[in-house]
């Protein structure tokens, strides 16, 4: 049995909270760049703290929800644009996460001495709890989600937000305090982040994705890692070594801290390593066993993502007995790999928060029956050729929606029957009609929503009402 690490919360940053935040920014000017949701909480966040606040979106003014409380707060709001935004030295500009940092408007601010950070980095100059942060393609919510439900059910005050649900700015704003911070975080965060050091830090999986923003694979995989590198003794990086990209990467070192690798493929001497029957933590000479047969989630994918729980929970003082507890009650989230019915002998899955094709290559991996597969839609650049062999292996049928249906039939259209649907409800139609006892019609685009959704969340719901109304 491994020993609680009751305590251990390594070399911890101390931000002081929302006292300090007020007296740091008090006169200061910022700049607050995109008005989504972590923007409206940073220009609303810095106005508190007394900073003189102009926050820009590319929106007009009518688009823009907050824009009214955010005036009534003294914000000063350029919509529709960038135009009329100069920068001084001494300014804070802070990057919504849909915003390239390598925007001309990002570039001008830079050159001329403003300082520029996501709102993460700005949130995390002032938390005063251990942050342990998820980052990864596939995989941030649930794992986030996850760790924050066993941090809870150990006892614990816990905020879990960033990439999910509440914007990280919003802990310190609140100012309630917390035993442990949980932020989901992803590759856009970690663009402009600075002194950023999650205590425990979880590197699930890296595969194409958002090509589309970067400049290349090696530069997204890059801007991954920054999750480590201000990382120092007494911190933890959580990392996949079953993923080639980050195997390689940990050989020639990760940062300063100590390295908790997992794998779901052979054996570890110290980490996490996998049996097919339950779940192996080695560390410092002494073994656990998490046997997953009553596990709800399931798929080789969800192992991987338990595996990093396990150890940030551990590495946080969780007992063993809180986390199978706790993994024995979770059953998942919405629009991934959810069961949405089985009707006749035929099972309907709905994954359709799996947006690239790494998402889709364990979604295949992790179905055992015969596949009718739906996907398609907005293209990421990713590359559908790697799917090859599953598809050839594991897919019975192709529907094929949204603006990339051309290019998958064309990667992939040669290797099972083929067909091309004008709408998800008609693609629901042809999978009810040409599935059988035993298969599993699956929902998973490999692509973006955002040729025929607002969001995945839409996509995902309509997907279960047409299976719903079969």
């Amino acid at each position: 049995m491994i020993p609680r690490e009751e305590g251990k919360t390594g070399t911890l940053k101390k931000g002081g909270g929302l006292k300090v935040a007020e007296e740091a920014l008090a006169g200061r000017k910022a700049v607050v760049v995109g008005l989504a949701s972590t923007g409206v909480s940073a220009a609303r966040f810095l106005r508190k703290c007394g900073a003189s606040v102009t926050a820009t979106d590319l929106r007009p003014l009518e688009e823009i929800p907050e824009a009214v409380v955010l005036k009534e707060a003294g914000v000063e709001i350029k919509a529709g644009g960038h135009e009329g935004i100069s920068f001084t030295g001494g300014e804070l500009v802070v990057v919504s996460p849909g915003v390239p940092s390598g925007s001309p408007l990002l570039k001008s601010a830079r050159e001329k001495g403003a300082t520029v950070i996501s709102d993460i980095e700005l949130a995390y100059r002032f938390i005063d709890a251990p942050v342990l942060a998820v980052a990864g393609t596939n995989g941030k919510t649930t794992t986030t989600t996850l760790l924050g439900e066993v941090l809870k059910n150990a006892g614990n005050r816990v905020f879990v937000g960033g990439n999910i649900g509440t914007p990280a700015i919003e802990y310190v704003e609140n100012g309630v305090g917390a035993d442990f911070c949980v932020l989901e975080i992803s590759s856009f965060h970690l663009e402009t982040t600075d002194t950023f050091n999650p205590h425990v830090g979880i590197l699930l999986n890296i595969t194409e994705d958002h090509l589309d923003r970067y400049r290349d694979f090696t530069h997204y995989a890059e801007t991954k890692f920054r999750l480590f590198e201000n990382q120092k003794k007494g911190d933890f990086a959580v990392v996949n070594v079953n993923d080639p990209v980050i195997a390689e990467r940990s050989l020639r070192g990760l940062g300063g801290g100590t390295v908790i690798p997992f794998t779901v493929w052979g054996t570890l001497t110290e980490g996490l390593y996998y049996t097919g029957e339950e779940i192996v933590y080695r560390r410092n000479g002494a073994e656990e066993l998490y046997p997953v047969r009553d596990f709800r989630l399931k798929g080789v994918h969800n192992i991987e993502n338990m595996m990093a729980v396990i150890a940030a929970a551990r590495l946080s003082g969780v007992p063993r007995e809180v986390i199978m507890k706790t993994f024995s009650g979770f059953k998942g989230l919405a629009h991934r790999m959810e069961l949405v019915r089985v009707l006749d002998g035929v099972t309907y899955i709905d994954d359709s928060k799996g947006t690239n094709v790494g998402a889709l290559v364990m979604a295949l991996k992790g179905t055992e029956t015969p596949i009718v597969l739906i996907a398609g839609g907005k293209d990421k650049g990713g590359d559908y050729g790697v799917l090859s062999d599953l598809v050839r292996e594991k897919v019975r049928l192709l529907v094929l929606i949204g603006e990339a249906r051309f290019k998958i039939k064309e990667a992939l259209g040669g290797l099972t029957d083929t067909v091309m649907a004008g709408s998800l409800e008609e693609a629901v139609r042809i999978s009810r009609g040409r599935a059988v006892d035993g298969d599993t019609v699956l929902l998973c685009p490999a692509c973006s929503s955002f040729d025929m959704f607002r969001s995945y969340k839409e996509r995902g719901d309509l997907f279960k009402a047409f299976v719903g109304a079969l």
